[in-house]
């Protein structure tokens, strides 16, 4: 399993996915663009620590905070069932163990403990409804979310725009790839700032209406 750096972590948010989504050219990296950070300005990049809970039934999560490497991202599927199945009190176990963040198809609460602990988490939803604690689906292991596979190793990388999974193998090229793409986008916003056209600088002239 990778454990990325710090500066590839940095380099990752700061990038964005966004950016990194174009550059990797793999259509199925990104989540449902339902799951959205649950306070406005998240964001988190880290090995993907992948996790499948039962329907209502966070064990799998409870179990996963003693398994995961410090530096993951919970990465859950629920499959789309959504109830409170993280809260303030696991974001204190995560932060106790340098878990890096939670993503989750299913919902969170407590979301102004995790917004005043700045403790970046992304779900489907918001929910009261707790959850029990007698079964789980595995904890670990590859999964896929909303679609998308997800094992340990794979970069996982989230913030406003949405989140994406990159594959393990690929991570590292794709960051190389959205810097060269950030320097041909200012490249760009510079020329359109000077008054050149979208039209011209994306090769689409022929659809200029004479």
């Amino acid at each position: 399993m990778n454990n990325y750096t710090d500066e590839i972590r940095e380099l990752a948010i700061g990038l964005g996915t966004a950016t990194l989504y174009e550059a990797s050219g793999i259509i199925n990296c990104a989540l449902d663009p339902l799951i959205r950070p649950v306070w406005q300005g998240a964001a988190v990049a880290g090995t993907a620590y992948p996790v499948a809970c039962s329907p209502g039934d966070n064990l799998a999560i409870q179990i996963a905070l003693e398994r995961a490497p410090s530096g993951s991202v919970l990465t859950v599927t629920t499959n789309n069932f959504v109830a409170g199945y993280w809260g303030e009190v696991l974001t204190v176990a995560a932060e106790s163990s340098s878990i890096k963040g939670l993503v989750i198809d299913g919902g969170v609460r407590d979301v102004a403990a995790l917004r005043k602990r700045q403790f970046p988490a992304f779900s489907r939803g918001i929910s009261v409804r707790g959850t029990t604690k007698a079964s789980y689906r595995s904890v670990g292991q590859p999964i896929q979310i909303t679609g998308t596979p997800a094992k340990q190793g794979d970069l996982i990388v989230a913030d406003d725009d949405g989140v994406i999974i990159l594959p393990q193998a690929l991570a590292l090229e794709i960051i190389v790839k959205g810097q060269v793409r950030e320097q041909q986008e200012a490249t760009m916003m510079k020329r359109l700032t000077d008054g050149e056209s979208t039209l011209d600088l994306m090769g689409l002239a022929k659809w200029r209406k004479n």
